[in-house]
């Protein structure tokens, strides 16, 4: 099944690199399509983007990748393979909600959450998890109710509420599930000092057959946050979503014609699928 919607790596010339450590890393991995801008490669199933965006940005914790490991063997493997050249966020230990669980950031700058559990019949081995902090602290679940309300075949699967007398707020959301386009999503609430915020380092991509897609996503996810060029915007959450053609990886990948379709995106905000069929 084709999916339309993934997490885009903001890289500083190494996506490759970065791709290739991860495919050798999890299993039924594999570089779909590479050039020298962008690399999309697939881990355990899940599709991911690197970009090669340059020094500007920065990978940090706001969006991790959580993974669910099925064994103690598989869970030691993956953690001493990411951490080489990494740190350790929260080691790999047991914990109130897991009787293995480590965070980790590897030599790339991105993070993975990985912990011991059993992945349900249809699931998803990794997921991208929100974490919502300063400014953003106790919007989890407003971000949740506005993504599933904007996207099609969506849907809130759980949520785990702070209760009085627990560490965080009461209200707040501890852990929650849901699907945007039938892809799984996690979402959190983070307590404390944190010098993160979302940024463009993770970014959602959403592909759009048609212009009618392109203009709903774009006037939905910019209510109240703002737009960038290329395609980007921020929510008003802060997130950053990029709002493509499905089109445009064909378009780039045709040597003479792409020059010409770089130049006419990079004067857009939003993208105008018949000004690049045209370029």
């Amino acid at each position: 099944m084709k999916k339309n919607l993934y997490p885009c790596l903001w890289f500083d010339g190494n996506a490759k690199a970065a791709a290739d450590f991860y495919c050798s890393i999890f299993n039924h991995s594999k570089i779909i399509n590479d050039n020298p801008m962008v690399v999309r490669f697939e881990i355990e199933g899940a599709l991911i983007m690197g970009l090669n965006g340059g020094p500007m940005f920065k990978i940090n914790p706001s969006i991790s990748l959580f993974v669910t490991c099925e064994t103690n063997e598989e869970i030691e493997t993956i953690w001493n393979k990411l951490i080489a050249g990494g740190s350790a966020m929260m080691p790999l230990d047991q914990y109130p909600w897991s009787k293995k669980y480590g965070w980790v950031v590897d030599k790339f700058g991105m993070t993975w959450q990985l912990m011991l559990g059993e992945i349900p019949a249809g699931g998803q081995k990794i997921i991208p998890n929100f974490l919502f902090t300063g400014k953003q602290y106790g919007r989890a679940q407003e971000a949740i109710k506005q993504y599933t309300s904007i996207f099609t075949n969506s849907k809130i699967q759980q949520l785990q509420i702070y209760e009085a007398g627990e560490p965080q707020q009461e209200g707040n959301l501890k852990f929650g599930h849901f699907t945007l386009q039938n892809e799984l999503f996690a979402a959190m609430d983070g307590f404390g000092e944190h010098e993160f915020q979302f940024n463009e380092g993770l970014s959602i991509v959403v592909e759009c057959e048609t212009q009618d897609e392109i203009d709903y996503y774009w006037n939905k996810l910019t209510e109240d946050g703002s737009e960038g060029q290329c395609g980007w915007l921020k929510d008003k959450f802060g997130v950053s979503w990029q709002i493509v053609p499905t089109i445009l990886s064909e378009l780039m990948s045709d040597a003479e014609k792409a020059p010409r379709v770089i130049q006419a995106f990079l004067k857009m905000k939003k993208f105008d699928i018949e000004a690049l069929l045209n370029a």
